[in-house]
Parts: C-alpha cells; structure tokens; sequence
C-alpha cells in the first residue's frame, strides 16, 4: 500500500521469507538532497517537497521478523540533509506534513476492527469463541497472505495491540479475588495444583522433545499449560452450568491460573530479555519479584488510598485515571525490566481490592474487548500459513496430550471433591480450550527474537483448540460415560432438611459481578406449590436455573416449584441479603407471606 521498496532486502527469517516493506535507502550517493545544490529559492524549494510527498516518510523503526528480532533503522530522506551539500535546511510548514502514513494506519485499522466483528458475527452462533477468529481475521489480512495485503506492515498497529495486552492483563487483574482463592480450601489447592502440574509439565516436556532451545521450551510449558479464563466462563454461561457444584472448582482452577501466570511471566522475564549469564538472571528474577511484592502490599494496605483517587461518579474522570494508572504502571515495569503484563496485571489486582471494582470490570470491558481484539489481530498478522504446515505434526500432539491430561486432571478434582463421572468430565473439558494467555506468551517470545515455529505453535494450538473445546462440551455426557465407575467415590446424597430449616446456599460469581443463591425445597416447605413470581424477588435478582429430578432447565416466573427441586438465583450482592430473607418468608409463611421493607413476616 503506497509504499515502494528501493533499498536492500531484509534479513531473511528463519522460514525463508523476506519482509522490506517501507525500506528507503541512506547512503549519501543516493539522496535526494545530496550531490549538486537543490532549489535555492522559497517557492523551488516548496515545489520540490511537494514533489516529494508521495515517497516521504517520518524517520521509523522497522522490526524484522527473523529469529534474531533485530531492528533497523530507516531515516526519511524528506528529513535528511547530506553533509555535502550546501542548501540550507528545509522548513515545511505545518500544512506539508505528509499524511499518508497516517490515512493507511487508520485503514488497516479500521480494516481490522470491521473484519474482525464480521467474523465473529459469523461464527459466534454457531459456537465458536472470537480469539481464534480475531487470529483468523489477521492471517487472511496479513502481508504473508496473497491477495488481501491491507496491512503492509504489522508495526503500523504494534501500539493498539501493546494496548490491547495491557488491558487483557489489567481486567485479569481486576477480576482476581483472593477471597475465591483460599475458599475452597486445601482441596481446590490440590485440585488446581493437580491440573498445573500436568498439563505445564507436559507442556515442559513437549518443550524439550522438540529440541527448540530452553527457553522456546519454557514458552512452550505455559503455552500448552494454562486455559483461556474469559473462554472458560463463557463456556459456563452458554451452556448454562454456573449452578452446577462443579463449576466453582472450575472457576478456582482459573484463579490458581491467573495467580500462576503472574509468578510464571516474572521468572520468564529474564529469559525472555536474554539475561548474560546466572547472576544477571537472577537479578532479573530479583526485580521482576520485588515490583510483585511492593505492588502486592499497595494491594493489601493501600488499596483504600488508591481508591480515593477514582471516588468520583463522574465516569470519564475514572476512566481516564485508570487507564493511565494501568499505561504507566506497565511501563514503569517495562523499563524495570520486567513485564509489562505484570504491571497491568498488579495495578489490576490494586485496583479490584477496593469498593470500586465492580464499577471498573463494567467499564473497563468494551476497552479490553476493542483492543483486545487488535492484539489477538496482530498476532495473526505474524503467522505465516506456509508456517503452520511446519508444525502440524507439533500442533496435533500437543492437543491430543492436553485433551488426556485435562481429562485427567478432571478426573482427579471430582474424586477430591466426592463427584461422579459427569463432574469429573465438565471439570475437564470446560478447561480445556486454550486462549489469550497463551498468545500472549507467544507474542512475548516472538518479540524477543526466539524461534518463530513457538508462535506457529501456538497459532495452531489455539485454532484447534478454539474449535474443539466448545464441542467437547456439549459433548461431556458421552465422554463422561467413557470414564470407569471405579475411578470416582460414591455418590452423594443430600440429608432431607426440617421444614423450618430452609438451606439456602451462597457463592459469589465475581467473574459476572453477581451472587449465587442455591435453594431446595425440602418436604413439608411452604415453598412447594409456589409460583417463583409469587416470590417477588426485588430488583437486580435474575432467575437462573431449575434442576428436577436430574434434568436442569431455565428458571421462570410461571414455574411452579415442588419438593426436592433446586432452585438457582442469580442476584447483585447488595440485594442478596433482601433476596434471601423474601425467600425464607415464603418458606415459612406459604405466597400469602407480606415484606415491610427488606424483612418478611
């Protein structure tokens, strides 16, 4: 696109492909402006540039996109004045500044926020998550893809995407409780340290099988090893298992995930930035783990003061202080040396310790959503079809591992928590597909000059996996059939309560900002016979599910409840309170039960 190539060509990368989009040449002889005098009045001289616009450029930095990450300078030869010559230095009025560098950087990303939505348009209803389609959308627009070439050049969205992984890493931030974390106790520890244990050291394995290097290795484990989380509570939603007990397993695997990529990401950091020797490493490490714990006490001592600064219902001021907040804490650990991910991430984690939290997830999601998907775009844009054929062989053992391994992990997180086989195969297979952690690593690697085949690899694995897990899902029951009895404890049975004795159980879903009230109607409860719209929930309270007999299905004002169902509400933590004690009122007083204010008689 507007663009000519009249320099050498770039080094080659590893897969034998040559990138000189955007070079201009620099040596003396072949410089506009050098050589005989150039136009020595004003108006010669403003004829001249404007002759020249078409082919100036701002001086840039190009990255090459070999296997040595080298980058290269290119000087705009409007700008340059050679040594030689005698004309005196050009001025150009604010209005010559040239301008097509900036309409095709507008193109290309409009062109990939427009593709993007329309792929996604196209397959979310037939189930598939977007990141594999926001990868697609940058592979069929990408300079490696013949035909459609409307980004010539990856680096002219380089800054949207770096923006992109800052919020990916500062809503996962926002989202990590420490609360869900140690709540489930020593068996959702056991259960999550099962899975990592499995499936990053096959990772780590599969690393070292395929004779990359060590740190390529190192990608690898993580790569394979960590489960896309926002692809994960999608899953849950879409096929309505949030009420399910396993489920909060589930959601704590994903916690002990986010927990473990934050302390993965500081060690790899040194790795990655190529650390000359031990002792540099180890400094590196240092750091990366000092800026953790610093920020981790902003979080737990400091996060009331850091909330002061967004306390206002003005809602642009909160947005422009956290989004600067997130920018130059991922910055300041940039030049740290350490990730910036892990900067946004830990501003994150500050950030979603005070009172506020809920009201940032809520507008910080479109911004993580909008350049998310540019980030996962750009990745795209970096993978070469051709290259995916080279790592096919990788890519179907890599999934056909993962799937065993997950299932197995499954398995061992239903018998620590005493659930049976169809659990143990939601447990599985929901964590299953891989997302944007996973190119998030990748990208970090490929910045860093390694082999190019671990970004393939994950291209690949997570195409495949975007496709497989939704449908392995659906299919739990038929897997969970396959699994031998033996391999799970008996199962239980739920004690009958006193009719006086309603159990209500709570859980909180700070994944959706929204709590979980879980209901039997035990025999002799007035509750029986009850439609749920006699229940008049207050507002913010939605109906969730209805298990019967085995079978689950949605919630709904003319349903009439009967003994032994479990009901499953969905409410806002500041009406739970009012939700639950409505509840218990018509338990014990039958539909003709009457509220004063929040409290039932």
């Amino acid at each position: 696109m507007f663009r000519a190539s009249t320099g050498p060509p770039s080094p080659t990368p590893a897969h034998g492909r040559t990138r000189d989009r955007g070079r201009r040449r620099e040596d003396g002889c072949c410089h506009p402006f050098s050589g005989p005098p150039g136009p020595a009045t004003l108006d010669e001289r403003r004829a001249h540039a404007g002759a020249l616009r078409t082919d100036d450029r701002a001086p840039r930095v190009h990255r090459t996109h070999g296997t040595g990450g080298g980058l290269r300078a290119t000087q705009s030869a409007a700008w340059a004045v050679a040594p030689t010559s005698t004309t005196p230095r050009r001025t150009t009025p604010p209005q010559e500044v040239p301008t097509v560098h900036a309409a095709e950087s507008l193109i290309a990303l409009g062109a990939a926020f427009l593709v993007c939505g329309l792929l996604a348009r196209v397959g979310v209803p037939v189930g598939l998550p977007t990141i594999p389609l926001f990868m697609i959308a940058g592979v069929l627009l990408g300079p490696d893809t013949p035909g459609l070439d409307i980004v010539a050049d990856p680096d002219d969205l380089a800054l949207v995407a770096r923006l992109g992984l800052v919020f990916l890493l500062f809503y996962l931030g926002l989202e990590f409780s420490l609360e869900d974390l140690t709540s489930g106790g020593r068996r959702l520890l056991s259960a999550a340290g099962v899975y990592l244990a499995l499936n990053v050291g096959g990772g780590l394995a599969l690393g070292f099988a395929l004779g990359w290097g060590v740190a390529e290795a190192l990608v690898v484990a993580a790569v394979v090893g960590i489960s896309s989380s926002a692809i994960v509570t999608k899953l849950l939603v879409e096929t309505g298992r949030l009420g399910n007990p396993e489920t909060r397993v589930i959601l704590g695997i994903t916690v002990m995930e986010d927990l473990f990529l934050a302390f993965y990401l500081a060690l790899l950091q040194p790795v990655l930035g190529g650390a000359d020797g031990p002792v540099e490493a180890v400094t590196g490490i240092a750091t990366a783990f000092t800026f953790l714990f610093g920020l981790a006490l902003v979080a737990r001592h400091g996060a009331r003061w850091v909330g002061k600064v967004i306390d206002t219902q003005d809602e642009e001021i909160v947005v422009v202080v956290f989004v600067g907040l997130a920018i130059i804490t991922a910055g300041i650990a940039e030049t740290l040396g350490v990730s910036d991910a892990i900067g946004a991430f830990m501003v994150g984690l500050i950030l979603g310790s005070t009172k506020k939290s809920q009201r940032l997830r809520d507008l910080t999601h479109p911004l993580r959503d909008a350049f998310g998907a540019i980030f996962f775009f750009h990745f795209g844009l970096s993978i070469d079809p051709r290259a995916l054929l080279d790592v096919a062989g990788a890519v179907a053992f890599a999934v056909a591992m993962t799937i065993v391994l997950c299932v197995s992990a499954g398995v061992v997180a239903a018998r620590i928590h005493g659930f049976g086989r169809t659990a143990g195969a939601n447990i599985g297979l929901t964590v299953l597909t891989r997302g944007e952690f996973s190119l998030v690593l990748a990208s970090l690697a490929l910045g860093a000059g390694l082999d190019q085949r671990v970004a393939s690899l994950a291209a690949g694995y997570v195409l495949v996996l975007g496709v497989i897990g939704p449908l392995a899902v659906a299919q739990s029951g038929p897997v969970a059939r396959l699994l031998p009895r033996a391999l799970f404890p008996p199962t239980r049975r739920y004690a009958t309560a006193t009719p006086l004795d309603l159990s209500v159980g709570t859980g909180s879903l700070y994944r959706l900002g929204a709590d979980l009230l879980q209901i039997r109607v035990a025999p002799g409860s007035r509750l029986h016979g009850v439609f749920v719209g006699e229940l008049r929930l207050p507002s913010g309270s939605t109906l969730g599910l209805l298990s019967r007999n085995g079978a689950t299905s949605a919630l709904t004002a003319s349903t009439q409840m009967q003994t032994d169902d479990v009901l499953l509400v969905f409410t806002d933590p500041e009406q739970r309170n009012a939700a639950e004690q409505r509840i218990r009122a018509v338990h014990r007083s039958g539909r003709l039960a009457t509220w004063e204010g929040d409290t039932g008689t």
